[in-house]
């Protein structure tokens, strides 16, 4: 299977339309029913939970149990106070960065409809140069063009109203795919993808799998907590993002050295289950796929941990799509790593045996 096939353009079509959708953090279900619909011809049945996580699976009756998993929800803020002279201040839904915030456009999602607005900011002109004010949480602040408290919330905008960011999917330079919320609206994309490839080649697995699609990563892996204690895996793999960290301003001392461009990261961390690992890097080397390395410290701030940690321990590992400028709206991944994350997750459950423990004392 070479990577050049593996894109078509219906993929092509779902990923721009799954990630131009807002799916914020705790609203992700209008985003989960455009991945199931995509899904739906290459799974047997779905299962959701209540905070709205998405499950595909194929032989949904096999006692041992593999997931693959990414995540749905992407960074936002919130309603928080609204002056009386109809200004809006803000706070985190999940790592928003307050730096990226002054002169965005937003949309405010409201039981009325989405309502318009900009993170303002004073002009050049006005601000004290010898101590000029950076971007803070408390100095941000959104103008929807009104006047008075009373008619924002005239517009139907509240506290508790949730805020995206409206950019969109692009393509620079014919392979690199740009927008926001590719953390990790990308993962799903890659986890269907793999489940349209077992369809397509008429693979028929010998054990259940599960293409996870969990919810509420951004605020603490919380939907991979919930989800796993429903499923109740024997083995996850888990797909989501890392840095490319050989842009500016950047210490690879401290982040390590991947770039976009190079192959799928494998992770080395507690969390990753050290069989499964080498089984995933022998698949790599085996079939061609290029890959790199990275280090996680004490967690690696993915699902993976989440999955590891559950059910008395599940074998896990973490195969990451390298990003450029994480958490903006100007994302950016290289298209060949995509193809090659799939590539590799695809061959990787190939290679899993039935009943396979990955214990260490056989």
């Amino acid at each position: 299977m070479s990577t050049e096939s593996i894109l078509k353009p219906t993929s092509l079509a779902f990923l721009e339309s799954y990630l131009n959708n807002a799916s914020p953090t705790g609203y992700e279900a209008e985003g989960q029913k455009i991945w199931m619909d995509y899904l739906k011809p290459y799974v047997d049945t779905f299962m959701t939970d209540t905070y709205g996580t998405a499950v595909g699976i194929i032989n949904p009756d096999a006692p041992y149990k593999v997931v693959i998993e990414g995540h749905s929800d992407e960074i936002a803020w919130y309603v928080n106070y609204i002056t009386e002279d109809g200004l809006i201040y803000v706070i985190r839904n999940g790592g928003s960065d307050h730096q990226i915030a002054p002169s965005k456009r937003v949309n405010i999602h409201t039981k009325k409809g989405i309502v318009k607005g900009v993170f303002g900011w004073p002009a050049i002109h006005t601000r004290n140069r010898s101590k000029e004010e950076t971007p803070k949480t408390d100095n941000i602040f959104i103008d929807c063009g009104c006047e008075t408290k009373e008619e924002v919330e005239q517009l139907g905008v509240h506290v508790g109203c949730v805020i995206t960011y409206p950019d969109e999917f692009m393509v620079l330079n014919e392979n690199k795919f740009v927008c926001r919320a590719i953390d990790n609206r990308m993962g799903g994309f890659m986890i269907a993808e793999v489940a349209r490839l077992l369809h397509e080649n008429n693979i028929k697995l010998p054990f259940g799998l599960y293409i996870t699609n969990s919810v509420q990563e951004e605020v603490g892996l919380r939907g991979a907590e919930m989800i796993t204690q429903t499923i109740k895996p024997n083995v996850a793999i888990v797909t989501d993002v890392c840095h490319d960290s050989t842009t500016p301003m950047i210490e690879k001392k401290i982040e390590g050295e991947t770039k976009i461009g190079k192959g799928p990261v494998v992770t080395y961390a507690p969390a990753v289950q050290n069989n499964l690992r080498e089984l995933i890097l022998d698949t790599a080397v085996e079939k061609n796929i290029p890959f790199q390395r990275l280090a996680s410290s004490r967690v690696t701030g993915t699902d993976t941990d989440a999955f590891a940690y559950s059910n008395g321990g599940v074998a896990s590992a973490l195969i990451s799509l390298p990003l450029r400028y994480m958490h903006t709206t100007v994302e950016m991944v290289h298209r060949e790593d995509v193809e090659n994350v799939i590539k590799l997750i695809y061959e990787t459950l190939l290679k899993i045996e039935n009943n396979e423990t990955f214990s260490y004392f056989k």
